[in-house]
């Protein structure tokens, strides 16, 4: 039995502990101990606390971002000064009027400066601390009142539930930031939803505000919540000379600041700025819609003061648009190779975020229900970087009468056979695996460039083939013959000949490639070369039992389920069979070839001239390092082309290796000379 002042005095050093590691997890993206480790701290802590509640303070424990009792309802908080929104510039000509105006407003034209900030599109929420103590959180509401959320803002480790290295602590200070979620913690978000047959979120803001207004916080701290802070309201007890003073004094309190704010020291700093950060939109790790500019002396601001509800000092300048107005002029349904049928938007074409878009996901049958988007509506669409457009509302009051609602089919329409509604899941799904939709879709991703990369094998020339009859399933692109191509529309005997050179170039892929190109449920790339790395031959991953496969880490019991299903089928294990007699082996995993480069993570930006992507990623992971898409504390290496972006920048802010393409493959060839 453990005495009160031993277990008090572990209290204090569980936390004191477990907010280190929290830092150096979320704050320096280095952590120093695994999640194992971490879920054993926190667990020693709650039943330490629990067992002596009657003697400490819960305040600031990090035991108190997860656990607390769902809200009945959200109660009304009033904010100690106002949320001003701010007043939007469209072009360059625009921030020089906003400079011009500023210079006339005060008159004796005093030395300015600037504070610019990438313009996040997320939620604006407002952190009150009494003596350091974060004691309300709410949402920004009408600018005045806001809902309180302070459970919710609890949960978000980039939250300070304590300021930290606070030499003159203020009496009361209003913290102003926003909440966002970062664009691939977005996407396995939205994986993760679908795999669970929930409806996925249309976009990371919506994903954001949905997850703060959720009244069970224990909801919110399962979502990827992060929190960049760049102002203070009121704040007794302490002054502030300009905004950068602001943000340095954010950032010591242990609040997260944009890597990419920056001093300006004159309207054209401003206008250079809003043009660098419109080149790197799409690089950034999250969504931006703009820039904002600040005046950085706290009294020039004061003296400008506000009108209406936008404060004179400050500006936020908008991107080029990325919705567009169009009209949707049907509804047609496609059929993966899973058998899971989506709805696709077919659009009055229109051109969108830099490309002219034609269609649009609208995923499945609950989010056009919800939406309520129906066949001649006029709609609003929204395209983010590299994301599939998406349709975001409806244009009510452009109805004429004649829209007409959509319903899922009954039948596949391409096979005709039942379509069913798994309990569990939102999506429809064919149940026919021999439909030619799920045939076709198997065979082009078992050839595609990140799965066995036969070149030539394009969707006309698959669709082609099953027409013909000449291939069933992806085994048979091995016993195809000369006279089996050229019998296909506009396949001359030298594109035969090409096609039947790529398909024998495949036939030793390494081991991770194949396990991809069988297209098991749920592994993707990385459990692919994780799976490659930890069985070393396919035939060891056949025989693994479940309990193998979850002893794992990052594996579950979904995952490995899938796997040991995909292994029991007769119709896969014929499959393979076919592909081993026609010669098809994949290379062996050795440990040493895996561990050359395990643990280093690289980087790419810019064009690349020598080789692709694709090819880049090939050769790294091939020596066991990884690739991510976004630059952190973590990263090892970037890897620049021509016109590098915003990855660059952010490489040497956090003074990171950055080689050129000469570099790399210098680095490169040491590696696997090492490797010999």
């Amino acid at each position: 039995m453990i005495d009160r002042d031993t277990a008090l005095k572990r209290i204090d050093e569980l936390r004191d502990t477990i907010n280190y590691h929290n830092r150096r997890y979320y704050q320096f993206d280095d952590p120093e101990i695994s999640d194992v480790d971490y879920d054993r701290l926190m667990q020693e802590l709650i039943r330490l606390e629990e067992r002596f509640a009657d003697s400490i303070d819960l305040t600031d424990s990090p035991t108190q971002r997860v656990g607390a009792r769902p809200l009945e309802k959200f109660e009304p908080v009033s904010h100690l000064s106002p949320m001003l929104s701010l007043a939007n510039a469209f072009s360059e000509d625009d921030i020089v009027d906003f400079g011009e105006r500023i210079t006339r407003l005060l008159g004796e034209r005093p030395t300015l400066s600037f504070v610019t900030e990438p313009k996040l599109d997320g939620v604006a929420v407002n952190l009150v601390y009494e003596y350091g103590i974060l004691t309300v959180g709410s949402t920004r509401g009408d600018g005045t009142v806001g809902e309180e959320i302070t459970q919710n803002l609890k949960t978000i480790p980039s939250v300070p539930l304590r300021l930290r290295n606070v030499r003159t602590v203020p009496h009361r200070i209003e913290i102003r930031g926003e909440v966002i979620i970062e664009t691939e913690a977005f996407k396995r978000l939205n994986e993760r939803r679908l795999t669970n047959g929930d409806q996925p979120f249309a976009n990371p803001r919506n994903a954001a505000a949905g997850s703060l207004r959720q009244l069970d916080p224990r909801i919110t701290s399962r979502r990827p919540l992060a929190l960049f802070a760049y102002a203070v309201g009121t704040s007794q007890g302490m002054e502030f000379s300009n905004q950068w003073e602001i943000l340095k004094t954010l950032q010591a309190w242990g609040f997260q600041v944009n890597d990419f704010v920056r001093q300006a020291g004159t309207i054209a700093e401003c206008i250079r700025y809003y043009n660098d950060m419109l080149r790197m939109r799409d690089d950034l790790p999250y969504e931006i819609d703009g820039v904002v500019i600040k005046v950085n002396d706290v009294a020039l601001q004061h003296s400008l003061g506000a009108v209406s509800r936008s404060p004179r000092w400050a500006i936020a300048c908008k991107f080029p648009a990325v919705q567009a107005t169009t009209i949707i002029e049907d509804i047609v349904v496609q059929v993966g190779r899973t058998g899971v049928l989506t709805p696709v938007a077919k659009m009055k074409p229109v051109h969108v975020g830099g490309v002219t878009v034609s269609s649009a996901t609208l995923h499945n049958q609950d989010e056009i229900d919800k939406k309520d988007i129906r066949i001649g509506d006029t709609v609003i669409i929204q395209r983010a970087g590299d994301v599939i457009p998406e349709v975001v509302k409806v244009v009510e009051s452009q109805r004429r009468g004649t829209e007409t609602p959509f319903r899922m089919p009954d039948t596949c329409p391409i096979c005709g056979s039942a379509v069913t509604r798994l309990e569990g899941e939102v999506a429809y799904r064919c149940i026919d695996f021999d439909c030619p939709a799920q045939i076709k879709e198997n065979i082009r991703h078992f050839a595609s460039r990140g799965a066995m990369d036969i070149e030539g094998l394009g969707e006309k020339i698959v669709s082609q083939m099953l027409e013909e009859k000449v291939i069933q399933d992806p085994a048979d692109l091995y016993y195809l013959s000369k006279k089996d191509i050229t019998r296909l529309e506009r396949m001359a005997e030298k594109s035969a000949d090409n096609l039947l050179t790529s398909i024998a170039r495949s036939k030793t892929p390494p081991l991770d490639k194949f396990i991809f190109a069988l297209g098991i449920r749920h592994v993707g790339e990385h459990l692919s070369r994780l799976l490659a790395g930890h069985f070393g031959s396919l035939e060891n991953l056949m025989r693994a039992t479940e309990n193998e496969l979850i002893s794992i880490n990052e594996i579950g019991a979904e995952v490995a389920g899938s796997i040991v299903k995909y292994f029991s089928l007769p119709a896969n294990l014929t499959m393979i069979n076919k592909l081993k007699n026609a010669g098809v082996k994949p290379t062996e995993e050795t440990r040493d070839r895996a561990s050359v480069l395990s643990g280093t993570s690289f980087v790419f930006t810019g064009t690349l001239q020598r080789f692709t992507r694709d090819k880049a990623k090939a050769v790294i992971t091939s020596l066991g390092g990884t690739v991510s898409s976004s630059v952190t504390k973590k990263t090892d290496y970037v890897v620049i082309g021509e016109a590098p972006g915003a990855k660059y920048v952010k490489a040497q802010n956090l003074n990171i290796t950055v080689l050129n393409e000469d570099e790399f493959l210098h680095l490169i060839a040491e590696y696997e000379a090492h490797e010999r």
